[in-house]
């Protein structure tokens, strides 16, 4: 009798199990490159996406439909490179920012994961515009090597890590010129003797003996064995072709190239390598003498080349604007229009936000595109995703729908029609 009284307990305690959900009607978008399909279906249950397709897609009894004619669907927006979580404002405030650790004796050892504040508002704001996923890269301190990054969800809730320790950051333009003192030939040597020590296991001291630890060279060990992601952060074209060839010295690297603004110079090669790209789409004038020969169709003409190439925001506020990677996407759709520019389609501008970066990443098979099995990364707009005016209506993170109130949507509301009697003194004269 004890037993079964304890059976019945539990079933009364135990949440009631979801049922399906079927968004129907609106103009599904993959993000896989494909077109749109009108009228379409995506089936999610237990967090991941069960089925998707055109109108006679089957829908299971008993799922709750979410009715989206005359809107889009697609996938969450993956934020290819940002520090979203790591810094609440802008501005020198130690106290509240994360990005790096000038201070610390530790660089590539440095895991980011630590750091992410999912209650952030730049993650909420993130989430309200679609952003359901997020490239998380530390910023370089005093050593070239700026340390591992992660992949979060913007979820409300405090599990926000997809993926730890995803990636290594380093730094080998004209910012890890500086930090390795004053030439390129510094920075190379630093990193071939970094990843050397990391291959054989000696731990070589170095110039100076505080330039890594212990930790940091056992950090890199993944890297030199292709087990985890390598970012370089190269723009000028002979850095690129420099990058590339320190895989003929440790050919297990598995390496993403950040920046490249003047990878259209040298995207033959870069495709021949498959090495894969994150550029910025708006960077169309040089903000620095690596960047003399940047133009906003170079990301077209990498592609063109065959290059993978990601959309991100590189040069401004990576603490907050990861919302405006579809802003950037669209910018490319339009250079399409513009006389001697080159863009891409818009299917494959998408992409760029969404399946380019996860796989980047090594998820492409878990987020980033609407596909049977993939986590149920959700957005429904009142409009074209990457048309400004457009706005997410509905977002799901792993299934579950999420709130779209900001301390800003907040803050209209309650400044949106004040009555006079609510005004200070001075604005009713």
């Amino acid at each position: 009798m004890k037993k079964l009284l304890i059976a019945v307990a539990a079933l009364i305690a135990a949440p009631a199990a979801a049922e399906p959900v079927a968004i129907t009607g609106g103009k599904l978008v993959i993000g896989d490159g494909s077109a749109p399909i009108d009228n379409g279906v995506v089936v999610i249950d237990e967090g991941r996406v069960i089925a998707v397709g055109g109108p006679d897609t089957v829908i299971p009894a008993g799922a709750t439909i979410v009715a989206a004619r005359g809107k889009w669907v697609t996938p969450g927006i993956v934020a290819s490179f940002s520090r979203i979580g790591l810094a609440e404002v802008d501005g020198n405030v130690n106290a509240a920012n994360d990005t790096d650790a000038d201070d610390s004796p530790y660089s590539a050892a440095l895991d980011i994961s630590w750091s992410i504040n999912p209650a952030a508002d730049p993650i909420n704001v993130s989430r309200a515009d679609g952003v359901t996923r997020a490239i998380i890269a530390p910023n370089a301190g005093e050593h070239i090597f700026a340390g591992r990054g992660a992949v979060i969800d913007t979820g409300n809730d405090y599990d926000p890590i997809t993926k730890k320790n995803a990636f290594q950051l380093v730094e080998l333009g004209e910012r890890g010129t500086g930090l390795a003192g004053g030439s390129r030939s510094a920075a190379y040597l630093t990193f071939i003797e970094a990843l050397e020590a990391a291959r054989t296991g000696d731990m070589a001291a170095g110039p100076d003996d505080s330039q890594w630890t212990e930790a940091d060279i056992r950090a890199l060990g993944p890297v030199v064995r292709g087990e985890e992601k390598l970012l370089v952060h190269v723009n000028r074209s002979i850095d690129i072709m420099n990058a590339l060839k320190l895989r003929g010295m440790f050919p297990r690297l598995d390496m993403v190239l950040v920046g490249v603004a003047e990878g259209w110079r040298v995207a033959p090669a870069i495709a021949a390598a498959g090495v894969p790209v994150i550029a910025e789409p708006l960077l169309n004038r040089p903000g620095s003498f690596e960047q003399l020969a940047s133009t906003q169709s170079n990301i077209g003409r990498m592609r063109a080349a065959g290059v993978e190439v990601s959309a991100a925001v590189l040069s401004d506020f990576l603490n907050r604007s990861a919302r405006n990677q579809r802003q950037y996407a669209g910018n490319l759709v339009a250079l399409q229009k513009v006389p001697g520019h080159i863009g891409v389609s818009w299917d494959e501008a998408f992409a760029m936000i969404s399946s380019k970066p996860a796989q980047m990443m090594g998820l492409g098979g878990e987020i980033g595109s609407l596909q049977a099995g993939r986590r149920a990364d959700v957005v429904v707009w009142d409009g074209d995703p990457l048309e400004l005016t457009s706005a997410a209506e509905q977002v799901w993170i792993d299934g579950v729908e999420q709130s779209l109130v900001t301390r800003q949507s907040r803050l209209a509301e309650r400044y949106r029609s004040l009555a006079p009697s609510s005004l200070p003194k001075a604005y009713t004269k």
